[in-house]
């Protein structure tokens, strides 16, 4: 069994996991979150954000594998913020101090 997997990728059909122009205010660049929308909408998103509602269909389902067997993640610096992020002393990440996932990076 490999020690590392790719999981949950979410990428366009032009091989691309975010768009252009990533910044602060579009942490997808131009693209916006359109790769992800299929995810917000399941019930497990709703829930990692304490939210009620959400779908609970196949989406659900498949997502719903994120942690079991998650160990740690692997997070580049474009997850954990926009270009320059490392200069700003007060920067805590994208979701700030609760972000949606829960396991080591």
């Amino acid at each position: 069994m490999s020690l590392a997997r790719v999981h949950n990728f979410a990428i366009s059909l032009d091989g691309f996991g975010t768009g252009e122009g990533l910044s602060r205010e579009a942490p997808f660049g131009h693209a916006g979150e359109r790769l992800h929308e299929w995810m917000f909408a399941t019930r497990w998103w709703r829930e990692r954000l304490g939210e009620p509602g959400g779908t609970s269909g196949l989406d659900d389902a498949f997502v719903r594998q994120f942690d079991p067997g998650i160990g740690a993640e692997i997070m580049g610096a474009g997850k954990f913020g926009y270009p320059g992020w490392h200069e700003d002393p007060e920067w805590k990440g994208w979701w700030g101090p609760n972000p949606p996932f829960h396991t080591p990076t």
